[in-house]
């Protein structure tokens, strides 16, 4: 994805090339490492699974080497390994390696015994029938949403359809509205250590902007986002809670502006989109 003008929160240059919040172990890494209970050689392997996060292609294992920060010497061996077990593929063109059929076991696990998950699925479906627009629901992880469910309406491309897709918190509806949901310490953490690329250049970056759509979520019960990850998009987000009163996810409706102003938008979803958050949510 392109960006547009690159600046952090504080107003210092980024790099341009990427806009994808952090995910999975990274070079570098060593949480807990020093602990006995820490297998290290467990952590080099999900570090090489986690090096595919922001490829557009298969990788050779010298790629997988520099985006993992290990050796050759441990990566060719941590690569024969999760190949054998099915973690790993040849891609089929022979340019590389890619991530194996197995890794979906591991997701499907997560979703269905998530209870969040099961308790959103049948509210999800019901809102789409509803709203006609796309819905999704994303879990809180950190500084990101990660969806964990996506029903899409016919301007969808291929990529907004998967489930795993992360986004930033600072700059969409759900992390608005999670953050609304926060107190005011949080939102200032989430603030100062996030990485606040633009996405479009609609994208809000300053800290007294993204502090200003936190304080509107907060009277309205909702937050609106206008083109902050997809230019043309307009998104609505609402935050669940768990059992703890915490906010942990967030349902999220979108449309595009061709077809919506988004005071009609609001008007519209708003109320629906509240209604299933709150089905959701622990009492």
């Amino acid at each position: 994805m392109q960006v547009n003008g690159p600046s952090d929160c504080f107003g210092g240059e980024v790099g341009a090339n990427s806009v994808q919040p952090d995910r999975g172990l990274r070079a570098g890494d060593t949480a807990n490492s020093s602990d006995p209970l820490f297998v290290q050689s467990i952590a080099r392997a999900i570090q090489v699974l986690s090096s595919f996060h922001q490829t557009d292609k298969p990788l050779t294992l010298a790629e997988i080497g520099v985006a993992c920060g290990l050796g050759k010497s441990a990566v060719q061996r941590v690569v024969f390994t999760l190949r054998e077990l099915g973690y790993i593929e040849r891609d089929p063109t022979d340019r590389g390696y890619v991530p194996g059929i197995r890794i979906l076991d591991h997701a499907l696990d997560y979703l269905r015994l998530n209870p969040l998950i099961e308790r959103a699925s049948p509210v999800l479906l019901e809102l789409r029938r509803n709203v006609r627009e796309r819905v999704d629901l994303s879990l809180l992880d950190d500084l990101r949403l990660v969806y964990a469910s996506r029903l899409q309406s016919k301007r969808e491309t291929f990529y907004a359809t998967l489930v795993g897709h992360s986004v930033p918190v600072f700059c969409t509806s759900g992390g608005r509205a999670i953050m609304a949901s926060m107190s005011d310490g949080e939102v200032e953490d989430i603030i100062e250590r996030s990485d606040c690329r633009p996405y479009t250049a609609k994208t809000l970056t300053a800290p007294q902007d993204i502090r200003a759509e936190v304080r509107k979520a907060r009277a309205n019960g909702y937050a609106l986002a206008l083109e902050q990850i997809q230019a043309g998009e307009i998104a609505i987000g609402v935050a669940i809670s768990g059992s703890d009163g915490r906010p942990q996810a967030a349902i999220h409706v979108a449309g595009s502006l061709a077809e919506w102003d988004p005071e009609t938008f609001c008007a519209r979803f708003a109320p629906l989109a509240t209604e299933a958050a709150r089905a959701i949510s622990w009492r």
